[in-house]
C-alpha cells in the first residue's frame, strides 16, 4: 500500500510539473497573470518565465522517471526534491527580510512548500527502500 501511494503521489508531482512546465513555456504571459502572487514578485519577465519552466519540464520527468526506474529512484526523486528546497526556503526568506509579508507563506504553501514536503517524504522512502546493491 505505501508503495503504490508514493508512485502514485510521484506521478501525481511528475505531471504537475510537467503540465506547469508546459504552460510556462506556451504561455508565458498567461501563466505569469494565472498563477496567484506571482505579479507581486516583478515585472513579467519571458525569458524567465521560460527558463524556470524548463526547470519544471525537467523535475516533472524526474519524479515520473523514479516511478518508473526503482534502481534510479533515489537520484531521480532527490534532483527535483533539491531544487524544490531550495524555491521554499527562498520563500521563507522573503519574508524574514521583510521582501514579502508573512501572509505570503500560506497562499504559496500548496504550490511552494508542499511539493517540497512531499519530495522529501518520497526521497526518504526511495532511500529507505533502495536495494542493498544500490546502497551508496
Amino acid at each position: 500500500m505505501l508503495k503504490s501511494t508514493c508512485l502514485g503521489l510521484a506521478a501525481v508531482l511528475g505531471v504537475a510539473a510537467l503540465a506547469n512546465g508546459v504552460f510556462m513555456l506556451l504561455a508565458p504571459e498567461a501563466w505569469y497573470f494565472a498563477v496567484p502572487g506571482v505579479t507581486t514578485t516583478g515585472p513579467f519577465n519571458q525569458h524567465f518565465v521560460r527558463d524556470i519552466g524548463l526547470i519544471f519540464l525537467f523535475m516533472g520527468a524526474g519524479f515520473l522517471a523514479g516511478a518508473l526506474q526503482p534502481r534510479q529512484r533515489l537520484l531521480f526523486w532527490a534532483a527535483p526534491t533539491i531544487w524544490l528546497s531550495g524555491h521554499a526556503l527562498f520563500h521563507f526568506w522573503e519574508v524574514a527580510v521583510g521582501i514579502c509579508s508573512a501572509s505570503v507563506i500560506p497562499r504559496d504553501f500548496p504550490a511552494v512548500t508542499l511539493p517540497a514536503i512531499l519530495g522529501w517524504l518520497l526521497t526518504a522512502w526511495a532511500f529507505r527502500t533502495r536495494a542493498p546493491e544500490d546502497a551508496v
